[in-house]
């Protein structure tokens, strides 16, 4: 099972780069963190702007295996996507996709589908 990463295996870049955009967060991020410290989602352990490999989690929850992404409406990287979907399928997680728009005015259905994902529904 992939286990959190330890301080000293991320590059100081990404350490640095995570750090930053904790103190940073979009208005959807904001919200996302607020959805997953619903009760229902108490016995989850969520960390946002992790350092991992290469890539930098917007959202994961290591024991669930669980990576949650927000897109913004400009997003046009789906390539890139692809391929960074698959390099996390193969370190045993799953990826959660949500655009900003979805997370800021459809919040409920985002939670109840993050709750669906997590019961492996």
């Amino acid at each position: 099972m992939p286990q959190e990463p330890s301080h000293r295996s991320v590059p100081k870049h990404l350490r640095q780069f995570a750090k930053n955009m904790r103190h940073e967060p979009t208005d959807a991020e904001a919200a996302m963190w607020r959805l997953l410290r619903d009760r229902r989602l108490s016995t989850y352990k969520f960390r946002r702007q992790v350092p991992f490999k290469s890539y930098i989690l917007d959202f994961v929850c290591f024991d669930a295996r669980l990576v949650i992404e927000i897109d913004g409406s400009q997003h046009a990287e789906s390539q890139r996507d692809a391929a960074r979907e698959a390099a996390l399928s193969a370190e045993g997680f799953s990826v959660a996709r949500y655009w900003n728009n979805d997370v800021l005015q459809q919040s409920a259905a985002v939670l109840e589908d993050i709750l669906a994902k997590l019961a492996g529904r």
